[in-house]
């Protein structure tokens, strides 16, 4: 079930083609679907024309051949990392790949965040810009930074190799030390950084296979472990900086409101406080710390003038959508490839998925210092270029005049995809002259965020005599997040290609398919961004919990139906027949009000089966018994990050499944904190198992996976506990403790399956 990555292929130095990894998710939309072609901006393992500059603001280390390595002359190696590490261990799994190539131990590389520069570490996947979103990271950099690693690696042999006057090719490298294997001579890594830095480049260069990996699929411990732990890790919220002072921040609850009459008397007179500062809709307390700003923040008297959406709920969000449906022009995302054969039963179902805030552990921050023609920021961003730019546009400076300082993130999930926090610090900190770190409440994070879009599917499908549909239609309607994100990466036609991924490319073998897309706006005020899953997250929920509702209609157990649809052979079918085999699908029936719920689908690259066991109790509470996830994501970098983020992000989307939704009331995020937008507790928490496939193919995408197929699993365990089918999220205790469509379930082939009503 698996083709032959060629690993050991020759580099040729020109090339520049753009990666083209099937299923790119994010990606794909970026870069392809809007028919761009290749990327302009690129990652190269060789020299490029901003190389010098960055060596030289580097200090201008012994040896950098490229954008990400560099040698010091006491042979110290370093890594410039292009990505952004929010807790999906990408640091690790970076590093392993260029010391695996470089000939150095996981504990020899030291890893730095890179300085802003789309030129030298724009990644193609995502439009050639320096982003980290979509799980593109590994599948992005997989090649570069392997290549990056044996071009500084034979570099630095040849320079041990002239000083020695021998053949290279009789020379090896381990732990950074370069050994001519006849004499036993060695020399480190430092005493030709030198002498390597000043000879040209290789031609091409041969990247291991995977039989001779020695750091490459092992679960080695993450760089970032022991200072996380020690608590050493500067994440943005615990950057100091001199003379710096803290502001709390309110802005218009009401999505587009604005900040009317202030009365400052009692902030004002709290110690500690030291100025009020406004915005057009915000207003902020500075104080000598977070205490004393916040305790000002909560003494305003702020009147507050309401905008466009004062009468906004989520009802009428609702209601819109699913007039757009109807009414609206659909994008065709992917046309039927035959005639649909003649009668059959029709199967109908719609459905709504909620507005997802992203809740990061870490709340939105920024530290910013503007002095006379310079800016300067501190903080955790996925986007460090996009930064830049706006700094830039609000300062009235070019963006040379822009200085970001990137952190670790606790958490983005895509939230730190967007800039907003950091422009309203930096129009805040233009009105004072110390350095001002900006900092968000909980309450102000989650009300202020910008939220998964709102989703309106309408799908159906008619049965054949076998069971299997012979025709499928689904229409989406939703906002558009890549419409307002990265506009000219929209399909010539208008089409949002996040919108339809995991429903126009189905794992199942269907021609007669019909997947459109209808965009609807969102008010002004409410705006739209990438969640974790992106589109996969919402498309596999309604895919996968409809195919379950076919194979129900069918008469089939919901294993055997997706199996009799699945090509024999296709990656999809593995982790699929791996998931079943694991949990032990129909091996012994299930207690009263148990069910397990099946979904498969193949985001971002990969391909991933999950079967959730939960018990459904008569007053509708769900408790979570188990968790098999069988995911095949090409080759592995690092087991144990592939079974963190697999387990993480099967709680997070079970979290959502399960608990949150923004909802809107006056223009008003009604939800606050964890108590109204809550995860999973400890106690909550089932077992999960996680199982990979090994094979040759290259790495796809993991740290979506697991949230992007949590929902459709669980949904469909639900059912077949208790017979009622979610149409809607998060779930509700009240649906399924009083529902009349219950079912009572019975034994069949060792699973449970609910009688037809």
């Amino acid at each position: 079930m698996s083709a032959r990555h060629p690993m050991d292929e020759s580099i040729d130095a020109g090339r520049r083609q753009a990666l083209r990894l099937a299923g790119g998710g994010l990606a794909v939309a970026f870069l392809w679907s809007a028919g761009a072609g290749p990327a302009l901006a690129q990652m190269s393992a060789r020299r490029q024309p901003d190389d010098a500059a960055a060596a030289v603001a580097d200090g201008n280390p012994p040896f950098a051949p490229n954008a990400f390595v560099r040698v010091g002359a006491d042979g110290s190696v370093r890594l410039v990392m292009p990505s952004a590490e929010m807790g999906q261990a990408i640091y690790t799994g970076i590093a392993m790949m260029l010391a695996e190539e470089l000939g150095v131990g996981l504990d020899q590389v030291k890893v730095e965040h890179s300085p802003p520069n789309d030129a030298l570490y724009g990644l193609p996947l995502l439009g050639g810009g320096q982003v980290t979103g979509g799980s593109t990271s590994t599948r992005g950099q997989w090649q570069v930074l392997r290549e990056a690693g044996a071009v500084a690696r034979e570099m630095l042999v040849a320079a041990a190799a002239a000083q020695w006057h021998v053949d290279p090719a009789s020379c090896s490298v381990a732990r950074g030390v370069i050994t001519h294997v006849p004499s036993g001579r060695t020399l480190g890594f430092g005493a030709v950084a030198d002498a390597a830095g000043k000879l040209p480049q290789p031609a091409n260069v041969t990247l291991k296979q995977r039989k001779d990996f020695t750091l490459i699929g092992k679960p080695l411990r993450r760089v970032d472990s022991a200072d996380k732990v020690n608590g050493g890790t500067q994440f943005g919220i615990d950057v100091k900086v001199p003379g710096m002072k803290i502001a709390a921040v309110k802005t218009s609850p009401e999505l587009a409101g604005t900040l009317g009459r202030v009365d400052e008397t009692q902030a004002r007179a709290i110690p500690g406080v030291i100025d009020v500062l406004k915005l057009g809709d915000a207003v902020a307390v500075v104080g000598e710390h977070y205490w004393a700003a916040q305790r000002g923040l909560e003494s305003l008297v702020i009147e507050w003038t309401p905008g466009v959406n004062a009468h906004l709920d989520t009802e009428t969000l609702v209601a819109g959508l699913r007039e757009s449906s109807e009414k609206g022009p659909a994008i065709v995302g992917r046309k039927p490839k035959g005639e649909a054969a003649a009668g059959g039963k029709l199967v109908e179902a719609s459905f709504v998925s909620p507005m997802l805030a992203h809740a990061t552990m870490e709340p939105l921050n920024a530290t910013v210092h503007v002095t006379p023609g310079h800016c300067e920021i501190w903080t955790g961003t996925q986007v460090p270029t996009r930064v830049v730019k706006e700094a830039a546009r609000i300062c009235g400076i070019p963006a040379e005049a822009v200085t970001v300082n990137n952190q670790y993130l606790g958490g983005g999930f895509g939230r730190r995809l967007e800039t907003d926090q950091v422009e309203q610090a930096v129009a805040f900190a233009k009105q004072v002259t110390y350095p001002l770190k900006v900092i968000w409440s909980r309450e102000e994070d989650i009300r202020h965020d910008r939220v998964r879009p709102l989703y309106f599917d309408r799908i159906s499908a008619t049965l054949g005599a076998d069971g299997k549909p012979t025709s499928w239609k689904h229409r989406i309607t939703s906002g558009t997040v890549l419409g307002r994100w990265m506009p000219g990466a929209m399909g010539k036609d208008g089409m949002d290609s996040d919108a339809i991924e995991s429903a126009a490319d189905l794992p199942y073998d269907m021609d007669n398919v019909l997947v459109e897309w209808v965009r609807h706006e969102m008010p002004p005020g409410l705006v739209v961004g990438w969640w974790r899953g992106v589109g996969p997250t919402h498309n596999l929920f309604i895919v996968e919990s409809f195919i379950d509702e076919l194979a129900h209609v069918a008469g089939k157990d919901p294993l055997a139906y997706r199996r009799s649809l699945m090509k024999p052979g296709s990656r999809a079918l593995g982790v699929l027949d791996l998931a079943a085999e694991k949990i032990g699908w129909g091996s012994q029936p299930l207690p009263a009000r148990v069910g397990r719920g099946i979904a498969v689908g193949s985001p971002f690259g990969s391909h991933v089966c999950a079967i959730v066991e939960a018990e459904v109790t008569p007053q509708g509470t769900v408790r979570l018994r188990k968790a098999v996830v069988a995911v095949d994501n090409g080759i592995t970098v690092n087991p144990s990050s592939v079974q963190a983020q697999m387990q993480g992000g099967l709680l997070f989307g079970l979290s959502a499944a399960m608990y949150s939704g923004i909802t809107l009331k006056n223009g008003v995020i009604e939800q606050s904190n964890f108590h109204d937008y809550r995860n999973l507790r400890i106690n909550e928490v089932p077992e999960i198992e996680v199982y990979s496939v090994e094979n040759d193919e290259a790495p796809g995408g993991i740290g979506e996976v697991g949230t992007a197929i949590a929902a459709p699993a669980l949904a469909n365990a639900i059912f077949a506990a208790t017979g009622v089918r979610l149409r809607e999220l998060p779930i509700s205790r009240t649906q399924l403790a009083a529902s009349p469509d219950a079912l009572k379930r019975v034994a069949s082939t060792g699973e449970h399956k609910e009688d037809v009503a």
